[in-house]
């Protein structure tokens, strides 16, 4: 009688018909049909055929499974026979597969970057650190999850046999990969990373540091690459308010200095909110003769010396320029400094363009 069968991995287990049973009635459901009385039926005759060639022996699972098939065959059930050997091939194939992950997980933990291919793989994870080698368990776990049940047998067996290739077959299920962010719309009104709303920036060096959130919150958030193909154009309006901004500072304390009013920030502010919203037109960076004809009549109102008015607006002119660039050159050099040294918990590091 027997009692024990020897399992793949040399141990001794006790011996169950169920499990015969079970399979053989997986089988019989995948031809369509539900029978498990007959699959204990036909269970029992492989305990008897086990029997014969056995004798005192204890078996193992493959010679147990050769003789599942032999009896199917012999009993007539020979499409659940060719349903009992794919289930056979695709539980064979999911084991070697997990031995293989097993010795992937190994050789990600006990070699270095330098010795494992595997953590050299892509160009922007460290793998030699904790986090990045954590990525790259979960990486290689996920592919192999894909293989085994979200790719049709055939695209898998396409992908491992090197006749295709599936670039990050890991992030499948889990993203769309890389992303073009565009500031310009993003930073309109603002945004919100999801934890918690960053208002419209309004100098050089706002729209800066929020060019780096937006890339990492959306690293962290999304496979792949993140880019800014607009970037010059995302920063232009940063250098435009931080220009008039600072065009104004200058101007109220040329003014100041000039006639000594006292009030000329709030005149200087006064002024140029009449021209935005009757005129529609502002400082910038290549000066606007209609707005500066403007501001000098406006300005004239209230100091009428046309030689103050005409100096203040030449020194806020120069300053101004020359400070909205050393502005933007500070900012542009904090964006490349935040990026080169930005990580995120993956080990992923952040390099800009020169």
């Amino acid at each position: 009688m027997i009692t024990k069968i020897r399992k793949r991995d040399g141990r001794e287990v006790p011996f169950n018909i169920e499990k015969i049973t079970n399979a053989i009635f997986k089988a019989t459901r995948a031809e369509g049909e539900e029978n498990y009385a007959q699959a204990m039926v036909l269970a029992e005759k492989v305990v008897e055929q086990l029997h014969e060639e056995m004798d005192r022996k204890v078996p193992g699972v493959e010679e147990i499974q050769d003789i599942v098939e032999r009896v199917l065959i012999k009993e007539g059930h020979a499409r659940t026979a060719k349903e009992y050997i794919l289930y056979r091939a695709e539980r064979t194939r999911v084991r070697e597969m997990n031995t293989r992950l097993m010795k992937i997980y190994e050789e990600l933990t006990f070699k270095e970057s330098k010795d494992n291919d595997l953590k050299r793989e892509n160009a922007n994870i460290d793998g030699d650190t904790a986090m990045g080698t954590m990525l790259k368990y979960g990486s290689e776990g996920a592919k192999q999850f894909c293989e085994m049940y979200i790719l049709k047998p055939e695209h898998a067996k396409a992908h491992k046999d090197g006749d295709i290739h599936i670039h990050d077959l890991d992030f499948l299920t889990l993203t769309t990969t890389c992303c073009q962010i565009d500031v310009l719309k993003l930073f309109k009104d603002g945004f919100s990373t999801g934890h918690g709303h960053l208002r419209e920036p309004n100098d050089i060096h706002s729209y800066s540091a929020l060019a780096c959130i937006a890339i990492q919150s959306n690293q962290n958030d999304q496979h792949g690459g993140q880019s800014i193909p607009n970037f010059d154009y995302g920063m232009a309006p940063g250098v435009a308010k931080t220009y008039s901004r600072l065009y104004k500072q200058n101007l109220a304390k040329a003014l100041e200095l000039l006639s000594g009013n006292k009030d000329a920030s709030a005149l200087v502010n006064t002024v140029s909110n009449r021209i935005a919203e009757e005129d529609k037109v502002y400082p910038t960076l290549v000066p606007n003769e209609r707005y500066v004809e403007l501001e000098r009549k406006y300005l004239m109102e209230f100091i009428p010396n046309a030689d103050i008015v005409y100096k203040a607006q030449t020194f806020a002119v120069e300053n101004a320029q020359a400070e909205t660039d050393r502005n933007t050159y500070q900012a542009m050099e904090a964006f490349i400094h935040n990026l080169n040294t930005m990580h995120s918990r993956a080990g992923r590091r952040y390099l800009s363009a020169p």
